[in-house]
């Protein structure tokens, strides 16, 4: 057989949350680091290179933890996500604010959801502060999820949502994208569902429930 799962649901921030944009440059009077923003409505988002990254690099830690490189992960995780020979069986969306809590922030008064902090490093040494402003999505955000995983037949269904679900109750305890040891990036999910075509009732039953224990972990 070969099917397809949909993984839906929202990543909420518990901690302001920072995934840069990569550049050197930032504007005059702009914060230093700035988040990433989708170009069209300029809101920040979460490239699902992000989120798909770092539950490849928390499983990795724990069922490979020799691994120096991608390639030398267990077969499990590149069936899962992909190495130079073959396509993984997971697909993850980028992550785009949701409406409606955007809209449910703005009712609270709260104009921006981006927040610039400021940090300091000092030069021991020297004793010369080396200041900067990190922009960051403040707590409270909803992103919303969307995961697709190939079915080549349920029974590698079932051992493949085990793996996504421990990634992701893996990131709970962790953080997303920069300065966790911080406290930035903390983040949980909730309103977590499956959908799929030619795929049994049980079966489906049986992953919702995973991702339902990924919301109360």
């Amino acid at each position: 057989m070969y099917s397809k799962i949909v993984i839906k649901g929202k990543l909420e921030t518990v901690t302001g949350l920072h995934i840069g944009t990569g550049g050197a440059y930032s504007a005059i009077g702009a914060a230093d680091l700035p988040v990433i923003r989708d170009v069209l409505d300029h809101q920040p988002m979460i490239p699902g290179s992000s989120l798909k990254g770092k539950l490849r690099t928390l499983l990795a830690r724990k069922y490979a933890p020799r691994a120096k490189s991608p390639m030398q992960d267990t077969d499990e995780i590149k069936a899962l996500f992909g190495s130079t020979e073959k396509r993984g069986r997971v697909l993850f969306s980028d992550l785009f604010l949701d409406r409606d809590r955007l809209e449910a922030l703005r009712s609270m008064g709260i104009d921006s959801v981006c927040e610039v902090k400021f940090e300091n490093t000092i030069d021991r040494l020297r004793a010369i502060a080396n200041p900067r402003q990190i922009e960051r999505v403040i707590r409270g955000c909803w992103f919303d999820l969307y995961i697709v995983c190939d079915v080549e037949d349920e029974a590698q269904l079932m051992k493949d949502m085990a793996l996504l679900k421990e990634g992701l109750d893996l990131l709970q305890l962790d953080h997303l994208g920069g300065s966790g040891s911080r406290g930035y990036g903390r983040v949980r999910f909730r309103d977590m569902t499956c959908q799929g075509e030619g795929i049994s009732e049980e079966t489906l039953a049986r992953c919702e429930a995973l991702l339902k224990e990924v919301e109360q972990a």
